[in-house]
């Protein structure tokens, strides 16, 4: 699970550009794939709280919020599901403000995908 994680920021990290992303206060359409390689979709609403840390909200069937952040063109969350279950997602931060990104869950195997597109 650690090099997982260790992984998946390694990845991000190293997609970095010299500029500055943003990431936008909003509503986002949330489009993506369990760990199984079903599909799911929602929305997600972030709010930010400073200039570089945010609170997201997920609606996607079931309901999560979490804890965000933006490192350059890596955004990344914290989150908790409403049954205590906890899980991280690691982000890029596109051009056009899309984020797309890989998540897991503590305790489960693999990973799954996730884009959040601005509405």
């Amino acid at each position: 699970m650690k090099s997982l994680i260790l992984v998946c920021l390694a990845a991000t990290l190293g997609m970095m550009s010299a500029a500055q992303a943003e990431v936008t206060a909003g509503t986002y359409t949330v489009e993506g794939t369990n760990l199984d390689g079903s599909s799911y979709g929602g929305t997600a609403t972030i709010e930010l709280s400073s200039d570089t840390t945010c609170h997201i909200h997920w609606s996607t069937g079931t309901e999560s919020n979490g804890i965000c952040m933006l490192y350059d063109n890596a955004f990344a969350a914290g989150y908790v599901f409403e049954t205590g279950t906890v899980g991280l997602v690691v982000y890029q931060v596109m051009d056009d403000g899309t984020l797309e990104g890989a998540w897991t869950i503590d305790g489960q195997s693999g990973s799954g995908t996730e884009r959040l597109i601005p509405q």
